[in-house]
């Protein structure tokens, strides 16, 4: 026994180990090794490693020469913050990290005791792709991870992390997963790379281009958060997952009650203008209403019109949608109907209140969006809300016009609570807008035009757009002073919190994809 212990712990102490000159390599690229990763990712001394010893069984092509521990994948379980999680880290260092069979297997493997145990599953991507040598297995390989996917989407939270190339197959189960992190300068992620874009098309683009963090942090929406550096990049990992459920039969993790219920926030006053027409940041809207307004925004840089995050209110985990003043007006558009309908069908997954603040001004019009198919996909999120079961607040700060307002989760399409400011305007349109299709004979007979449209507009906003309009029609469940909306969105959670609402029966729902 001492013999094969030695003989174990000389081969086990040589898998950790490692390549040096491979792991300098890395070093050399800013990257991290597989295991250097874990360490940073995990809490101290909790990562258990599942198939250390597994190696290929491929042959021709010179694979049977080189059979090295791992395959290239490091697969294993280990807490964040005390809580389970399971993991895989590709090994650039081996193989380039690239995917044959036994690297898939492992990965399998991994996938179905998260699901198995109800704990969250991260990914951490630094692969070439397919490994060529093993042909259609390495496929196979691809085919069962988005399989799983597919089987724990909405049932555990996925987190895909990209710290280097992640080319061709292995990109999809980035796009399935709910959460997609990349690393700037290192991060790349394409179906198909310069070369063969290059060779089909004649273009010539670089890697960054194509596939950088910040292509798909602010073009393509598949990043959810960008980084500069792996350490900030797992670090951020790590605060995600404080924040959500293990599983869909788990509630987000609570913490103590922070007095919410009686706070006051006056300088929510000064922040919004009175003015509807005049900007304002709405992040500084929901710093104010959020525990130490402390926030993790999703989809930062991509379809900035719309604010989608995740924090907390009295101790309770919510998520936060809210149109953005400062970009576009606030309006709605194509990828802002996207980017707020996912988060807030992973928000209802997963148990976490919604809280929905409201200041649009309607759809972006134009050709463009039309031909975009804005119908659509503004369909999307109007499914998203009517579709979501968990406790549902709208505050509505300023303007709410037309379809958006509908859209932005109305009494009529669920809300549980709608609270409104005494500065809102919920209407078809703006009052001048729609004195100027009401009244168009008159202002063209008119012989002082501008003095009688300023007469009908005066007239038309006392009579349908005064803040009492919408509450007198139980459209509106309050008028609260903007200081008192932290308190009184508190107050709304802490009501709805043993909420239930049963769905009809049925295979699922054709969302307009």
């Amino acid at each position: 026994m001492d013999a094969l212990r030695e003989r174990r712990d000389r081969l086990r102490a040589r898998i950790l180990r490692g390549r040096p000159e491979a792991a300098e390599r890395q070093h050399k690229l800013g990257k991290r090794t597989a295991r250097e990763r874990l360490e940073l990712l995990l809490d101290e001394g909790t990562f258990v490693e599942v198939d250390m010893y597994r190696r290929h069984r491929a042959h021709g092509l010179g694979m049977e020469a080189e059979r090295p521990y791992t395959d290239g994948v490091v697969t294993g379980s280990g807490t964040i913050h005390g809580r389970r999680v399971f993991v895989y880290a590709q090994d650039f260092t081996v193989f380039g990290g690239s995917l044959g069979e036994a690297h898939a297997l492992k990965i399998h493997k991994v996938m179905d005791l998260a699901l198995a145990t109800g704990s969250p599953f991260i990914g951490l991507n630094d692969s070439g792709g397919a490994r060529i040598q093993e042909g259609v297995m390495s496929l196979n390989g691809y085919g069962e991870i988005f399989r799983r996917n597919v089987q724990a989407s909405g049932v555990i939270p996925q987190i895909s992390v990209v710290l280097g190339p992640c080319a061709g197959g292995a990109a999809y189960s980035t796009a399935l997963a709910d959460f997609t992190f990349m690393v700037r300068d290192t991060a790349q992620l394409y179906l198909t790379g310069p070369d063969v874009v290059e060779a089909v098309t004649g273009q010539r683009v670089s890697h960054a281009a194509l596939g950088g963090a910040d292509v798909h942090g602010g073009l393509s929406g598949v990043a959810t958060f960008v980084h500069d550096d792996e350490e900030t990049c797992l670090e951020e990992v790590r605060y995600l997952v404080s924040m959500l459920a293990g599983n869909n039969m788990e509630l987000p993790p609570r913490l103590p009650s922070r007095g919410a219920a009686g706070d006051t926030r006056p300088r929510l006053a000064e922040i919004v203008p009175v003015d509807p027409g005049k900007p304002y940041d709405m992040r500084l809207v929901v710093a104010e209403l959020v525990d130490d307004g402390d926030f993790l925004e999703v989809h930062e840089l991509w379809a900035p019109n719309v604010i989608c995050a995740l924090a907390r209110i009295d101790g309770e985990v919510v998520g936060i949608v809210g149109n953005q003043p400062m970009v576009l007006a606030g309006v709605l558009d194509v990828p802002a109907s996207q980017k707020a309908a996912r988060f807030v069908r992973f928000c209802d997954a997963f148990s976490i209140p919604l809280v929905t603040l409201v200041d649009v001004p309607g759809f972006l019009p134009g050709t463009d969006q039309e031909h975009s198919g804005i119908i659509r996909h503004g369909a999307k999120l109007l499914y998203a809300y009517c579709d979501a079961t968990v406790p549902r607040v709208q505050v509505i700060l300023r303007k709410a016009y037309g379809g958006a307002y509908i859209v932005m989760d109305s009494r009529s399409i669920g809300a549980d609570l709608s609270l409104a400011w005494p500065t809102n305007e919920i209407a078809v349109m703006g009052a001048h807008g729609a004195v100027n299709v009401i009244h168009r004979r008159e202002l063209a007979a008119a012989e002082d035009a501008a003095a009688l449209r300023a007469e009908l507009v005066r007239a038309y906003t006392e009579q349908l757009v005064h803040p009492q309009y919408a509450a007198e029609r139980g459209l509106v469940d309050d008028v609260i002073d903007p200081a008192d909306t932290r308190a009184a969105v508190a107050r709304g959670l802490a009501m709805l919190r043993d909420k239930r609402k049963p769905q009809p029966h049925r295979k699922h729902g054709n969302v307009p994809l």
